[in-house]
């Protein structure tokens, strides 16, 4: 629940869950280098700054997701440089890697974005992909109808 809440604080504080507008407000730098074909980014720390490095090489969809997982580094792990994100390790190895897919989740996919689809019969999976979320990790939304029960 902590998370879910630092993502709605962000949203509303500056009006976007665009992962590359949040770090712009939140002066990351975020930068695309050709890596490794299973590394799909990292986020590194140094003298007080924050980067965020993705491979050039993914595809928009896959740059999007990795973004908010860097970004998500940044804000909840902020002084530790992170290991690289693998297109393989996108099932939680460790409570860090955890968290950072759940606040990306919760960022690339408010509530309000599933109420939209609520007269659809699209699954959630469905859903996510429209918002650029992995299959893998769309199990981490935390989402709640009216009554505060969690539906998913």
């Amino acid at each position: 629940m902590r998370i879910k809440k630092i993502a709605e604080q962000l949203i509303n504080q500056y009006d976007t869950n665009d992962p590359y507008l949040l770090a712009e407000h939140l002066n990351i730098i975020i930068f695309e280098k050709g890596l490794h074909e299973e590394i799909m980014g990292f986020y590194k720390y140094n003298r007080r700054n924050k980067f965020i490095i993705l491979n050039t090489n993914l595809n928009e969809q896959l740059k999007q997701f990795t973004a908010a997982h860097e970004l998500s580094h940044a804000i909840l792990h902020p002084r530790s440089n992170t290991p690289f994100l693998r297109k393989n390790t996108l099932y939680p190895v460790g409570k860090i890697e955890r968290e950072a897919n759940q606040l990306a989740v919760e960022l690339l996919l408010p509530d309000q974005s599933i109420y939209e689809h609520k007269h659809t019969n699209m699954t959630i999976n469905e859903i996510g992909g429209v918002y650029n979320i992995p299959d893998e990790v769309i199990h981490l939304k935390n989402f709640y109808d009216s009554d505060q029960t969690n539906i998913l």
